[in-house]
C-alpha cells in the first residue's frame, strides 16, 4: 500500500519526498537549512506564508491569507487563477498549536469529511526536518486529492519556502 515518490530528484541535499503512507495518511518531508524558530514563523506569519505557500508554476496565487495559529483559532486561505472568475477558499481551524515544533490543523472545506494535517519541526543542528502528514478521512478523499494533481506540487512549495528562509536567515545574520 505504501506508494513513495520524490518530488524533486535532482535538486540536491535538500528534497522533499511524498510517501503515501496508507489508504488515508500522505506524509511529505524535507529538511531545511534553517532553525525551526525561522521555519515555524514562515507557517504561521501570513506575511510570509503568503510569499512561499503556493506553486508559483500552477499560476495559482494566494489572494488572502488570514491566520490565527493558537489552539481554537482559525486559518481561510483564498486563492485565485487566470483560468477562472471564481476563488477557492480553504478553512479550518488549529487544533494543537505547540511553537517551533508542532502545527496540527483541519481542513473543513472538504464535502467527503474533514482532513487533518500535522506539521512538526525538529531542529538538528543547524537545520530543521519538517514532516507534514495529512490525514484524510476516507481513502477516496486521499486518491481524489491524487487524482486532482492537489498533492503534486510539494517539491517547488518547499523549494519556495527555502528561499525565502535563506533571505530570513540573512536579514537575520544582518540585524
Amino acid at each position: 500500500m505504501v506508494a513513495k515518490g520524490e518530488s524533486d530528484p535532482n535538486s540536491g541535499k535538500n528534497r522533499t519526498t511524498v510517501d503515501r503512507k496508507s489508504e488515508r495518511e500522505l506524509v511529505v518531508t524535507r529538511t531545511f537549512s534553517a532553525p525551526a524558530r525561522l521555519v515555524f514563523e514562515a507557517w504561521t506569519k501570513p506575511e510570509l506564508f503568503k510569499r512561499w505557500w503556493a506553486p508559483k508554476s500552477s499560476g495559482a496565487s494566494l489572494l488572502s491569507c488570514d491566520m490565527d495559529v493558537r489552539v481554537g483559532g482559525s486559518y481561510r486561505l483564498e486563492f485565485g487563477h487566470p483560468s477562472s472568475e471564481q476563488t477557492m477558499a480553504f478553512f479550518g481551524r488549529y487544533i494543537d498549536v505547540t511553537p517551533n515544533a508542532r502545527i496540527v490543523w483541519t481542513n473543513d472545506e472538504g464535502d467527503d469529511g474533514v482532513a487533518v494535517t500535522t506539521v512538526t519541526f525538529e531542529e538538528r543542528g543547524a537545520e530543521t526536518v519538517v514532516v507534514m502528514h495529512d490525514l484524510y478521512p476516507s481513502k477516496e478523499a486521499l486518491d481524489a486529492a491524487v487524482a486532482s494533481q492537489a498533492t503534486s506540487g510539494f517539491s517547488e512549495t518547499f523549494a519556495q519556502l527555502d528561499a525565502l528562509l535563506v533571505t530570513l536567515g540573512a536579514s537575520v545574520g544582518r540585524s
